[in-house]
């Protein structure tokens, strides 16, 4: 009776296994969500990845009570599958619709492939400015199989001659085991939301290769990293209703002070961090970009890992981070913008002021002191704002010399806030917190005058710091 009863147990479960298996061959998810990228007056690029997983691997590690809580006992070893946060990918195809009070757009199925970790990305043409569309993404394994659907929504940007208010909202360095809420991940998204902000631009750190759980060694290590971060719900339906301008830094590309010939990361070489970025983010084939949002803002978004100086050579009129490129065309479109308000968005320091000891590889350090100071004499005579990501902790800072304004984020949660002293006050800070945070950065006009005001957010939601200026 009891080989009777076990053998009954046995064959149930092998028929449960079966039939979840066969259910899960037959459909698809959106676990990872999807962003709405590099939002024009006329055009999105909308990215998505294929799951085959309602919910990702829960997360089944304790974390050491730290700055950056790395996980305990995680075996860097262990099938990548079954990592917490884990999210498999799955073929299949992605039908995208369009929907405006006066407008429709659908772009038709798609497949997507292994080849690019079942990632989808599309441009989307013929939007109307400064419009509302609400979107709707539909994936499935084929025609004869169920469909799958997500929602979400985003307003594109008004055209340059148009008055129009604008919000947006800029956070920096994130790593998974630093978060705050064990539920939803980082609490700054969900307070983000509730601004309900035009734009967010991440300004770098998205994910960190080289800290563990997992510490990165392979390609499927790597796109672990953004699966998971990806699957956090306030990551996932933050992104779903607010367009991104995405950057890169060192740890989202390669390893800390990534530079083209920095040694791999395991098998991972600069060349495959850069391709793996643009796999699992919604940006077109050009790093640097700028856009317009209305008459009275222009934002630009720069990069500074593709090609740069190796940071260890010394210094000279030659030695750059953003490159011959990059620098003509920055100064081409600044001088013909007439926004009222410039606002440059940088991966890293510009002013800072950042660490004296052990840190050479932004502009802000003697490393790049030729190209810090023209830059920092040329974007204040063009009475350029900065907003910079890479530093955990948030400061509002002037330049001694040039007077240039720089506004840093600070991490996203208080558990990754650290590397510098709160009673450290120098003259360049007019404000200074060692927490994590957002900024939130907000142009309006009062009795037909322009103001922009820059708002550091604690990761409550609560303002801790705030500067205005008028025209």
């Amino acid at each position: 009776m009891g080989l009777k009863r076990l053998l009954l147990s046995i064959s149930f479960l092998v028929f449960v296994y079966i039939a979840c298996a066969q259910t899960e061959s037959e459909n698809v998810y959106f676990t990872t969500g999807f962003k709405i990228g590099e939002v024009s007056n006329s055009s999105a690029i909308i990215w998505t990845r294929l799951c085959a997983d309602s919910i990702p691997v829960p997360i089944h590690h304790q974390q050491k009570e730290k700055t950056f809580r790395p996980p305990i006992n995680f075996n860097n070893n262990a099938p990548v599958d079954e990592m917490d946060g884990a999210v498999r990918g799955t073929f299949g195809e992605v039908k995208i619709e369009l929907f405006s009070a006066k407008d429709t757009i659908s772009i038709d199925w798609a497949f997507v492939s292994a080849l690019k970790d079942y990632t989808y990305k599309r441009k989307v043409e013929n939007l109307k400015p400064n419009t509302f569309y609400n979107i709707k993404l539909t994936g499935r394994k084929g025609a004869e199989f169920s469909e799958t659907v997500v929602y979400g929504s985003f307003f594109t940007a008004p055209d340059p001659n148009d008055i129009e208010p604008v919000l947006f909202t800029s956070s920096t360095c994130q790593l998974f085991w630093s978060y705050d809420d064990p539920k939803r991940g980082f609490k700054i998204y969900d307070e983000m939301k509730k601004l309900k902000p035009k734009f967010h631009s991440q300004t770098g750190d998205y994910v960190y290769y080289d800290k563990p759980g997992p510490f990165v060694k392979t390609i499927e290590m790597a796109r672990h990293k953004w699966h998971a971060m990806n699957s956090w719900p306030s990551l996932k339906e933050f992104y779903m209703q607010t367009p991104l301008y995405i950057e890169k830094d060192d740890h989202d590309l390669l390893r800390d002070d990534a530079y083209p010939g920095r040694a791999p990361l395991g098998e991972v070489t600069f060349e495959d961090g850069l391709a793996l970025w643009y796999e699992q983010t919604p940006i077109g084939k050009k790093p640097y970009r700028t856009q317009r949002w209305g008459k009275d803002l222009q934002v630009w978004f720069v990069e500074v890992r593709e090609f740069r100086s190796d940071n260890t050579i010394e210094d000279s009129a030659e030695k750059t981070i953003w490159g011959k490129a990059q620098i003509q065309w920055f100064k081409e479109t600044i001088e013909a913008s007439d926004a009222t308000f410039k606002v440059l968005i940088s991966p890293t320091p510009i002013v800072g002021p950042d660490r004296p000891t052990g840190k050479n590889d932004n502009h802000s350090n003697k490393a790049f002191q030729t190209e810090g100071a023209w830059l920092r004499s040329y974007l204040a005579e063009n009475k350029v704002f900065v907003v910079n990501g890479d530093r955990h902790w948030q400061y509002a800072s002037v330049d001694s010399i040039s007077g240039l304004r720089e506004f840093s984020q600070g991490a996203v949660s208080d558990f990754h806030a650290g590397g510098w002293e709160e009673s450290n006050v120098l003259p360049q800070h007019k404000f200074l917190r060692v927490k994590g945070g957002f900024l939130a950065t907000k142009v309006y006009r009062k009795r037909d005058k322009p103001f922009i005001e820059f708002l550091h957010y604690d990761v409550d939601g609560n303002i801790v710091h705030k500067e205005t200026f008028k025209e």
